[in-house]
């Protein structure tokens, strides 16, 4: 990245967000809270995913979402896809950039899609080679890269193996996600120091939750270990549907507050962003931070 005082937010709220909410939105709802985080800076958007709807009802449709949308050229818009039918469906839609991760648990991994580690990374290594074949740009993730609800700390050592696996892949970044938000500072550092031998921190996004307390530390963490792309959602909203108790992202707000007030660059409008989450608020029925 030109400019090291410039951070990349990417707005999951329309995924990672919805997905663990009770009530189900839909397509032109999304739709329209995504054109207008847009409006409100976001320069990365995660519009959906293509997922089983019977597990995620509330991604449904996000190939109509994306059809209702209002691309514009200096966004990255993308979809989470899990496996080869998910792939397909994004190269369908037309949809520039995915979002595939591996767990470095096994229960997590078992939990969430149904395999084995080792089975998720052949199945996710087959998905990237496809994808860049399509043309697509290409995030390739590991999945409780900082713990485990189930197995508790997961040895910075399965997190290079997977980030290993990656490296001939050429994925054009790689995401690390604490997934059920029991990362701390010291282990953040580790974590991106370990994985920099195959990727640089440039190319290093982080998916942070706030489950306990530590989300915004863990960012400033990061950032000072040099990374400049982070997701947050729009009123913390999130979690995932199979791990108890891992809700909240970083929220938005907080986020661009923070990495505002350390001099960086966001180019976000926390007004825009405060009227999506007002607007949100009254469409889930919940107060949201």
């Amino acid at each position: 990245m030109e400019d090291s005082r410039t951070v990349l937010v990417q707005e999951v709220g329309p995924r990672d967000g919805l997905q663990n909410e009770a009530r189900s939105l839909s397509p032109e709802i999304r739709a329209e809270l995504i054109d207008n985080l847009v409006s409100a800076g976001l320069p990365r958007i995660q519009v959906g995913s293509f997922v089983n709807p019977g597990r995620v009802p509330q991604m449904a449709e996000t190939d109509r979402v994306w059809k209702l949308l209002k691309p514009k050229k200096n966004v990255r818009y993308s979809v989470l896809v899990l496996n080869e039918r998910g792939l397909d469906q994004a190269i369908q839609a037309g949809i520039p950039h995915v979002e595939i991760s591996v767990s470095a648990s096994e229960t997590h991994s078992k939990k969430n899609s149904n395999a084995t580690v080792a089975d998720a990374l052949r199945t996710t290594s087959a998905v990237i080679k496809r994808a860049k074949l399509a043309g697509m740009t290409v995030t390739a993730g590991v999945m409780c890269a900082l713990g485990c609800h189930y197995e508790g700390p997961v040895p910075v050592e399965k997190v290079t193996r997977i980030v290993e696996a990656y490296e001939d892949l050429e994925p054009d970044e790689i995401g690390l996600a604490d997934t059920t938000g029991m990362g701390t500072p010291d282990q953040v550092k580790q974590v991106i120091q370990a994985v920099g031998g195959q990727f640089p921190p440039e190319r290093i996004t982080i998916h942070l939750h706030d489950t306990h307390g530590h989300g915004l530390a863990n960012l400033k963490a990061a950032l000072d270990a040099g990374v400049r792309r982070f997701d947050s959602s729009v009123g913390g909203i999130g979690g995932c549907p199979f791990v108890p108790g891992a809700k909240g992202n970083i929220a938005t707000d907080a986020t661009v507050n923070m990495l505002e007030s350390l001099g960086f660059k966001t180019g976000i409008d926390l007004r825009r962003v405060a009227e999506v989450r007002n607007r949100l608020q009254v469409l889930l029925g919940r107060t949201l931070p």
